[in-house]
């Protein structure tokens, strides 16, 4: 009897996954291994790409494409009512999808990744804007495009959040732009964060705090966005502090799919409770249960360059129970991420959980190697080639 491997979700990690595990099975291990990716649209979207949308420098329909195209021949793709899971029973090892029917696994890979939740924060989503969604970066880039100057207010609503780096990359790049379009010297620009620096990783907190005080960017710490006054145009803190604007731009509150929620499989924010070395789901580690990437509450960033390492630790791991050997690998917390730093220029964060980033001072060169990962993305990072 064939082996079923049950993939939810057509990201970064599961599309990895699903390719890097048909590179690690050969002979009879291979073809007795089923691998299905469901996943609801059947697209897969390169999201680090909606940063670039608001400033006119990236097509979004360029950042999408077929998942079909993307997997391994031998890979089964259900999308669709097919491909939206509705439920997950661990203990029966079945999976039900919102076509009625109901699916058996061996080995379960959870690549939900997060939705934005910006109902969790009153007037959000008549007063804010953000670019972590392809609408959502189009009509920003729409509001940018007549911007004439007032008080612009970025930054984070609450945390965990995708792509740590993502907020201040659109502040540095928004002062960079307004300084060319003649607009900076009529333009206030204040960053808010919700815990008392401007980055999670002090490291990097220290590095940017200068960069920010140089382009005469305000910074307010302790900054938990409470609600957001769309007429009168004020965002408010749990903290008592209220901050007027003319454009809000905040990456909204974040939670694990709801899927994860009506499984009872995550905490209350519907994070999934994952073993930080061998990627299993906690609770379920004799159930052959993974998680990887955003769906994940480990303590590294919600980003696809953590969900590209994850997906080639969970592969193998996959890969050695199937060939009756021990895993060759663990996860150590890997992440390696570009930082755009406005004018030009990025930085280089690469961490794991034993050592914090150092960034190197901005240069052209990061930002090249940032374009060029951008550009190459497609090629290298899904067909699991690195």
């Amino acid at each position: 009897m064939r082996a079923q491997v049950a993939i939810i979700g057509g990201g970064v990690g599961g599309t990895l996954i699903a390719n890097r595990l048909m590179q690690l099975l050969h002979g009879d291990a291979r073809h007795e291994t089923s691998v299905t990716v469901y996943d609801v649209r059947g697209l897969h979207t390169y999201q680090p790409g909606w940063l670039y949308v608001p400033f006119a420098q990236q097509d979004p329909e360029k950042l999408i494409r077929p998942e079909k195209r993307l997997l391994n021949h031998d890979v089964m793709l259900l999308s669709g009512t097919a491909g939206t899971v509705e439920h997950i029973d661990p203990v029966a090892k079945q999976i039900v999808t919102a076509d009625g029917q109901t699916h058996s696994y061996d080995y379960l890979v959870l690549a939900t990744g997060s939705r934005n939740a910006p109902e969790e924060v009153p007037g959000f989503a008549e007063g804010a804007n953000h670019f972590y969604s392809e609408e959502a970066s189009i009509a920003l880039g729409q509001k940018l495009a007549t911007f004439t100057g007032g008080r612009i207010v970025t930054g984070v609503a609450s945390v965990p959040y995708r792509c740590p780096p993502a907020p201040l990359e659109f502040t540095f790049m928004l002062e960079d732009i307004l300084t060319q379009r003649g607009l900076r010297d009529k333009t206030e620009i204040h960053y808010v964060f919700p815990i008392n620096r401007p980055f999670p990783i002090e490291s990097v907190a220290e590095f940017v705090t200068p960069l920010l005080a140089e382009r005469g960017i305000q910074v307010h710490t302790f900054f938990n966005v409470d609600s957001v006054d769309p007429e009168k145009k004020i965002v408010s803190s749990l903290e008592g502090e209220d901050l007027p604007y003319d454009l809000l731009v905040l990456a909204p509150p974040h939670r694990g799919q709801k899927v994860i929620d009506v499984s009872k499989l995550g905490d209350r924010d519907g994070w999934i409770p994952t073993d930080r070395s061998t990627l299993r789901v906690k609770g379920y580690e004799g159930a052959n249960i993974f998680a990887v990437g955003d769906a994940t509450d480990l303590p590294v960033s919600k980003s696809g360059s953590a969900a590209h390492y994850e997906g080639h630790i969970v592969a193998e791991g996959i890969a050695a129970d199937l060939q009756h050997r021990a895993p060759r690998q663990e996860y150590h917390g890997r992440v390696a991420c570009f930082l755009e730093t406005g004018h030009g220029q990025a930085t280089f964060l690469w961490f794991d959980y034993a050592h914090p980033p150092k960034p190197p001072r901005p240069r052209r060169m990061w930002h090249l190697e940032k374009a060029a990962l951008n550009t190459f993305y497609w090629q290298l990072i899904p067909p699991a080639r690195v």
